[in-house]
């Protein structure tokens, strides 16, 4: 019979950054997350999307290397500033290029991020296409990538 949840929680031993649970060590991880960002970009395949820039709905969640600790004092660069994640989504977006499918905007934008902090270990970009929901739904993509 496995063991549950009671038992698992009183056989975890914290141990620095590693919580050890029923002999394997887990990771601790931290997420920064950025949501709901409107952003207008040149993006599409059909000819009446391709010549104005489209409003795409972007959330980003990144995962980095934590420190075993936040102590009150810890200062920014132990973390990082949400500010970077904003601007991979927006003015890290270059101008005037036309992406053919909004996967390649979501890769941009990881590519933008795994290049500017070599702790990002992973991106989720969900971008939806705002243009082309006609009762509210919400229509797009997930891109996850993993640094390689």
């Amino acid at each position: 019979m496995a063991p549950g949840a009671g038992e698992r929680k009183r056989n975890a031993i914290r141990v620095g950054a590693r919580v050890l649970l029923e002999g394997r060590a887990m990771q601790d991880s931290l997420q920064l997350e950025v949501h709901d960002l409107e952003v207008q970009v040149l993006t599409g395949i059909y000819s009446e999307e391709t010549h104005l820039p489209q409003p795409l709905r972007i959330d980003l969640t990144v995962d980095l290397r934590c420190p075993d600790r936040f102590a009150p004092e810890t200062p920014l660069s132990a973390s990082k500033n949400y500010l970077d994640l904003k601007h991979a989504a927006t003015s890290a977006l270059p101008e005037g290029l036309h992406f053919t499918l909004i996967e390649a905007v979501a890769d941009h934008i990881c590519e933008t991020l795994f290049l500017g902090d070599e702790r990002v270990l992973r991106v989720r970009v969900k971008i939806v296409k705002l243009a082309i929901a006609e009762a509210g739904e919400s229509i797009g993509i997930t891109l996850v990538r993993n640094r390689r």
